[in-house]
């Protein structure tokens, strides 16, 4: 019923009537959207536990432009490949206890680049037994070349009661028990002499080796990428029947990731941009509220009741409106950043707090002179004729004449607010711990993004930072018409 009556009421309808009321709803429906997703299905905490931890993204490939560039270049880009294997392909009994699991990861690679190197983890390796597993890691090529034993790895024995528990990560590149195999695979299948140190200072890359065809040319050796089929073979030995892994996964670090790629820290920047929405609107909301719920009353009352009061309600709005709030802005949030601060609160409450504590002075000023017409209207002496308080005076009657302005004012006041944490954020002084736009554009200047040509680290920010200003800024001048009735005409 309360939808219903909302619209068919007469001002929904003169706002709804309007193009740039429509495109500033939808755009606020996709914000408010993609902020419920955020909110239900990531860590109130991911700014911490998963944004700012590095081990997290340590697979990833660093600066890597996102998929879809593919669409507009050639040759393509190889795209990251991460491949998890939980089942063993094959388990056989071994007799004197334990067994042999085997398991199989089959990679297509049909790129004209090598993967940047390739990253095998062995995660959970359970053993209950002083007799440690044993994996062993075999390499098939499409060309049929098979690299044997690429190289063995045996979990360390480890402190304490079992059951014991090891997970590895393995960067093929400069794993030194991989170096003297592939110096020898070199030497069998292709007669050309490369030393393990070779291999492990990268001078020749081990992924090269692995997934490529090599040929001399004017004394100098290159590797041509291999296309087709590879199968990696991970065989474990155990030494217990209890014995087992949790899981194999390989890597193949490519040099395009995901929707929006990664920063320098190899961040999926998709996540980050994600995220900030029910940040910018958390930010822009409460301020935007509370700064026109505390501008509303101070210039109702100071309108209504004149004299002193209104004096002094108007000499305080007078200063705050001559303070600059960006200079402090950075003042405030320099002081809360500064290690030897006492103060532990985080630059982004801070923002919020400035922000409504010297931003309602402005929208007091401006109520004050249209509540001093009104107050003189007859419908309010008759009110007063009958009794009525001057609160019920004030929120009865004179609150309705105002409402649609002070509305108006609270949906333009929340641009000012993302665009303000944007700036803050941009000179350094924002919270590190959350990932917000005005974060991301700073961490792309320091990196220097834009001079190396990382574009989709500094674009996509600088575009949803404009897309959330020009959302409210739409509903804003939707509101006009209703706010002020002359403009209905136009």
């Amino acid at each position: 019923m309360k939808l219903a009556k909302i619209l068919e009421n007469e001002s929904f309808r003169i706002f709804i009537r309007s193009v740039v009321s429509k495109a500033g709803l939808t755009f606020l429906f996709v914000m408010v959207a993609i902020s419920i997703y955020v909110v239900a299905t990531m860590p109130l905490d991911f700014g911490i536990r998963v944004w700012s931890n590095p081990k997290l993204w340590a697979d990833n490939p660093k600066n890597a432009p996102p998929i879809w560039v593919n669409y507009f270049s050639n040759p393509k880009l190889m795209e990251h490949v991460r491949i998890v294997i939980s089942k063993p392909a094959r388990v056989e009994s071994v007799e004197g206890g334990g067994k042999i699991f085997t398991y199989v990861v089959t990679y297509r690679h049909g790129y004209e680049q090598f993967p940047q190197t390739i990253i095998i983890r062995f995660q959970n390796v359970t053993y209950y037994t002083r007799y440690t597993p044993v994996i062993e890691v075999s390499v098939r090529r499409p060309d049929r070349l098979v690299i044997e034993r690429l190289f063995v790895w045996r979990a360390l024995t480890t402190a304490g009661k079992p059951p014991y528990v090891r997970s590895e990560r393995i960067d093929i590149e400069g794993y030194k028990e991989a170096a003297p195999q592939l110096s020898t695979f070199l030497l069998r299948e292709f007669n050309i002499t490369i030393t393990p140190e070779r291999i492990l200072s990268r001078e020749v890359p081990a992924t090269e080796i692995i997934m490529g065809k090599p040929t001399v040319k004017d004394e100098n050796l290159q590797f041509k990428p291999l296309k087709g089929r590879y199968v990696f073979t991970f065989k474990v030995r155990t030494y217990s029947d209890k014995d087992y892994v949790g899981g194999i996964a390989m890597v193949f670090v490519g040099r395009a990731y995901g929707l929006m790629g990664t920063d320098n820290l190899g961040r999926d920047l998709a996540l980050g941009l994600i995220y900030g929405f029910p940040v910018a609107l958390l930010i822009g909301v409460v301020t935007s509220v509370m700064t026109t719920a505390i501008g509303a009353l101070a210039g109702i009352v100071s309108g209504y009741y004149g004299g002193f009061v209104d004096e002094a309600i108007q000499r305080v709005c007078d200063v705050l409106n001559n303070i600059p709030l960006l200079p402090l802005l950075i003042l405030m949030t320099f002081i809360v950043k500064n290690p030897a601060s006492k103060i532990k609160i985080s630059p982004l409450a801070v923002i919020v707090m400035v922000l409504i504590a010297f931003g309602w002075a402005g929208l007091a000023i401006v109520i004050r002179s249209m509540v001093l017409p009104i107050k003189s209207q007859p419908f309010i002496e008759a009110a007063i004729a009958a009794g009525a308080s001057k609160l019920r005076v004030m929120f009865k009657h004179i609150l309705p004449q105002v409402a649609p302005f002070i509305f108006a004012q609270m949906i333009f006041f929340t641009p000012s607010a993302i665009l303000s944490e944007a700036a803050i954020s941009f000179l350094g002084l924002g919270d590190p711990s959350i990932p917000t736009w005005g974060q991301i554009l700073e961490a792309s200047y320091r990196a220097q993004a834009l001079q190396n040509g990382f574009w989709w680290w500094v674009i996509p920010p600088g575009i949803l930072i404009m897309y959330a200003a020009i959302t409210f800024v739409f509903i804003a001048q939707g509101l006009e018409p209703v706010v002020e009735p002359r403009l209905r005409t136009r």
